[in-house]
């Protein structure tokens, strides 16, 4: 890799790709006069990924009506698709590409064949193949030269799901240097597993492939395009009055995107982080917006800065007279949630239980009698986290205060505060999130 080359990654989301293709078009075009190369990082188109899932549970279940069904619409969704951004000859090509994936998902319908999570990954991953495709043709045929990569061939990941950064720089590199073309484009959410397999990187997680490419390729800016505009103070869907936070730290965006913020895929910040690149969240609808810029470039101000709230949050309280005067305890209590892969949010703790929360319930029974083996156990579904983010430094007095002040007749069934100069994190019983949302709202932000 030339090190005078200068990079920009440009991420657009499912929605976008699906409906904003002359906008994706110009801010392409508007971005390739700057005698940058840019990479642009493609979603499937909207509600694709989630129709392959359904494709591949209908093939699962032997429902050969359903499956029928499903895979025509797929393959409606795409023609209709080609015929609005393909006027030329080009469309051949892009037909016989959704023509390839349906003969690769009819391949798994065959009698007698059981799918396997591995060909699951397989259909899953053919909405993003075939949006880079067409893209890549729409592009060819608006005269503008490009090169299309597959993500397949540099994103791996090593048999502990992490990323192989190696792996990931040698072949991206080597990939990259190969092409003389200012725009290469490329799929997001793609990858491979440790054995060579098509695997994900989980919903959302084309930011994450973005963010690995610029970290990668020590892009100038990373750009998350989706269809609002950037980061807001708190959720507009729960609260009326908002307003959009221009300038945020990476420290504050990542508590945002992990308990809440559904803009930015959590995992996207670390990457960028590490080698300080902005992040910039943009609206591909409304391209002149400014968004949200996240750096740690300017001076951080102290005081609150948003509000976010993380649903389906399941309470497991864990209480034993054992853990007195005892080490080794919490260890042992941890080891089961580790045996079963269910991370923990939220912990606190006294002389004599522990509680802790979990969205992740797909093992909760097994957890709950192991646990059972060691102390008595209460679980408490249905509650929500209330994240508060800022710069409020745990030695400075009054903040948890104005926090608790301003909810004060509402129960709240947890508290974490301490750990970080940048989060305050509240459990409550669902019922009550639109209301603490509107009593923050008010409070911390002065909005009546």
């Amino acid at each position: 890799m030339k090190n005078e080359t200068k990079y920009k990654v440009l991420k657009f989301g499912g929605t976008s790709v699906a409906n904003a293709y002359s906008n994706i078009k110009e801010i392409v075009l508007n971005e390739l006069k700057e005698n940058i190369k840019i990479i642009l990082v493609l979603s499937a188109l909207s509600g694709i990924t989630n129709l392959l899932f359904d494709i591949s549970n209908s093939i699962k279940n032997k429902d050969e009506n359903k499956t029928k069904k499903l895979i025509e619409e797929l393959y409606n969704k795409h023609i209709d698709f080609i015929n609005k951004l393909l006027k030329t000859s080009l469309k051949e090509q892009a037909i016989a590409a959704i023509n390839e994936t349906i003969n690769l998902i009819n391949n798994y319908r065959n009698e007698g064949f059981n799918l396997t999570s591995k060909e699951e990954k397989v259909i899953l991953a053919q909405g993003e193949i075939l949006a880079t495709n067409i893209y890549h043709l729409y592009f060819l045929e608006n005269n503008i030269e490009c090169s299309l990569i597959n993500a397949l061939d540099f994103i791996k990941l090593k048999e502990n799901k992490d990323l192989d950064w190696e792996f990931i720089k040698n072949n991206l590199i080597n990939i990259i240097n190969k092409i003389d073309n200012n725009l290469i484009i490329t799929q997001g959410y793609i990858c491979r597993n440790a054995f060579g397999d098509i695997d994900n990187l989980g919903r959302g997680g084309s930011d994450y492939t973005a963010s690995i490419i610029g970290n990668i390729l020590n892009a100038n800016e990373i750009y998350i395009y989706s269809d609002v505009s950037g980061l807001h103070n708190n959720d507009p869907r729960y609260v009326d009055r908002t307003y959009p936070i221009n300038y945020i730290s990476f420290e504050e965006a990542a508590e945002l995107a992990y308990f809440g913020a559904k803009v930015l895929h959590p995992a996207t910040i670390l990457p960028a982080q590490l080698k300080n690149i902005p992040v910039i969240l943009k609206n591909t609808f409304n391209p002149f917006s400014f968004g949200t810029v996240i750096t740690n470039e300017l001076p951080i101000s102290e005081g609150f800065k948003a509000v976010a709230a993380k649903d389906n949050i399941t309470i497991i309280k864990i209480k034993s007279y054992r853990m007195l005067l005892t080490y080794g305890y919490l260890r042992a209590v941890f080891e089961i949630f580790e045996r079963y892969k269910t991370p923990v949010d939220m912990i606190t703790t006294s002389e004599v239980s522990i509680s802790v929360t979990i969205d992740n319930t797909t093992y909760l029974q097994e957890i709950i009698n192991e646990l059972n083996e060691i102390a008595f156990i209460e679980v408490i579904p249905n509650n929500s986290i209330i994240c508060i983010v800022g710069y409020i430094p745990i030695n400075k007095a009054g903040y948890l205060f104005k926090v608790l002040e301003s909810i004060k007749d509402i129960p709240i069934r947890m508290i974490a505060y301490g750990s970080s100069d940048y989060n305050i994190s509240l459990c409550i019983d669902t019922s009550y999130k639109q209301k603490v949302l509107e009593k923050l709202n008010k409070s911390l932000f002065e909005i009546y």
